[in-house]
């Protein structure tokens, strides 16, 4: 008893550890859009950088990164279950050489053709828009080897229960990218905060290598494919491919459609509200899913399903009590929190206005956006790729579809609902074949438990509204008055 006790203790650390340090990383992140946006609001610079820094991003986030860490983990932990320390290190090594082959060849062949990349991520009326988001692609293309790379060592750390270094990746790249704005943005522009970019990416993988030492390991190349290992990953990684490019490619499709918009000033609003939104619901989804899913991995691997069974529901019905009031709370103050945020200068009360609108409508998709994330992890936990893979393919679907009724009609608001109708038509794909064989997290105390939640997060609103429109007209003008607003509204909420 007092070891178990002793065991949750030490998770609830490593999980606040964890939860803190995303939270200053997402902070820090939340200023450097700050500052990008009171420098160059949803201007063409804006927009042509938000295009060329996501396109890297997608094809390592949709390729790569989350394969790596759901494919990776699984099966490194089950070498450490079954085979001890050296031969897991060994199969860590090869993957690791093979992931860098891959990231270095899918860069090379980025920077040589960045054109056709740029045409089906945007679709700006004005050329110069558009070419300078091709010329900023190829200086930011570097990203998907730097972030390939610092992933696998993550998933190594992580699979160890080591998570300081991974939770500072954020916190190091964004100090890199604030420093630049207050020194060199003056003098070298848009083209130097790219690059600013690419050193915080590359600081990213290089804080991993100190703590990876102290534990003992050591990753040497290898190129071992016909081991079980590497065949285990490369069956998995094709459908977890597909079933996790839901996020990515999600925001890339409303960035398409958003630069039809206000003379492509919809994609840095779509970037400035969803940046926003992961502050506020991803601070606490990530953290919770990061720590649970090496723990998913050693339960599956362990045989122990009764665990792993009440594990994901108690980590469901957590993430939900926090995630509903979230939702509904940053609906209610989405436009004084976006224009505190990034109201001056040049993000102007246009700017503001679009942006806000694109945050209260994508809020509505906070709850489908943690469940799926806490479901995606459990079917990786177990090797298996189909359900996530199906699930993937029909949401992206429907996002493709309600992007193209929706964009033109209600704008902005028309593309942030798609997105979040998307994440809960992806949670609802994950859940229902759970549910079927009995392993879902619905039962009758679950259910009568969210009801409470729902019901509660609704009267937290309504307070939050009163407050926000009873306090308006007596609340100043500027940073002061929105930020009363703001904090009153939480204090109306809590009450």
């Amino acid at each position: 008893m007092e070891a178990l006790e002793e065991q949750r203790g030490s998770a609830a650390r490593t999980v606040s550890f964890v939860m803190v340090m995303t939270l200053v990383g997402k902070v820090l992140g939340l200023y450097r859009d700050r500052l990008l946006a009171v420098h160059y609001s949803v201007g063409p610079e804006a927009s042509a950088f938000f295009t060329a820094s996501r396109i890297p991003r997608v094809c390592c986030d949709a390729v790569f990164a989350s394969a790596i860490a759901a494919c990776f983990i699984p099966v490194f932990s089950e070498y450490l279950e079954k085979r001890g320390r050296e031969a897991a290190f060994r199969f860590a090594g090869s993957f690791l050489t093979v992931m860098a082959l891959l990231t270095g060849g899918l860069t090379a062949l980025g920077m040589l053709c960045p054109g056709p990349l740029v045409a089906l991520f945007a679709d700006y009326a004005d050329p110069s828009t558009t070419g300078l988001a091709v010329s900023l692609t190829r200086v930011m293309f570097p990203t998907v080897f730097f972030s390939g790379v610092a992933f696998c060592l993550v998933g190594v750390l992580q699979a160890l229960d080591h998570f300081t270094a991974p939770a500072l990746m954020s916190v190091v790249s964004n100090l890199v990218i604030i420093c630049y704005f207050y020194t060199l943005d003056s003098r070298f522009g848009i083209f130097g905060l790219a690059a600013a970019y690419l050193l915080g990416w590359f600081l990213q993988g290089a804080i991993q290598l100190p703590p990876l030492g102290r534990l003992g390991c050591r990753l040497r190349p290898g190129l071992e494919l016909g081991g079980e290992g590497m065949r285990k990953v490369f069956a998995l990684m094709g459908p977890v491919m597909v079933s996790t490019w839901i996020q990515p490619i999600t925001q890339a499709i409303s960035s398409r459609f958003g630069s039809r918009l206000y003379d492509g000033g919809g994609v840095a609003a779509i970037e400035y509200a969803s940046n926003l939104y992961l502050v506020i619901g991803g601070t606490f989804i990530l953290s919770v899913t990061n720590v649970i899913f090496p723990r998913l991995s050693r339960l599956t691997a362990g045989g122990r399903e009764g665990e792993f069974r009440q594990t994901l529901r108690q980590t469901a019905h957590v993430t939900l009590f926090f995630v509903l009031p979230m939702s509904v709370g940053l609906m209610v103050v989405a436009r004084p929190l976006v224009s505190l945020v990034y109201g001056g200068q040049a993000f102007d009360g246009f700017a503001a206005g679009i942006t806000a609108t694109a945050l209260t409508w994508m809020s509505l998709g906070m709850a489908g956006y943690a469940v799926q994330n806490v479901l995606s992890r459990a079917y990786f936990a177990r090797q298996d790729g189909r359900g996530p893979l199906v699930a993937g393919v029909v949401s992206i679907g429907v996002n493709v579809a309600l992007c193209t009724v929706l964009s033109g009609r209600f704008q902005v608001a028309g593309l942030a609902a798609a997105t979040a109708v998307t994440s809960t038509v992806y949670a609802l794909l994950l859940l229902a074949p759970l549910e079927r064989r009995g392993e879902g997290i619905l039962d009758r105390a679950m259910v009568l438990d969210l009801l409470k939640m729902l019901l509660c997060a609704a009267g937290m609103g309504l307070c939050a509204w009163a407050v926000l429109a009873g306090a308006s007209a007596a609340l100043p003008a500027g940073k002061a008055g929105e930020l009363l607003a703001v904090g009153l509204c939480a204090l109306g909420g809590v009450v």
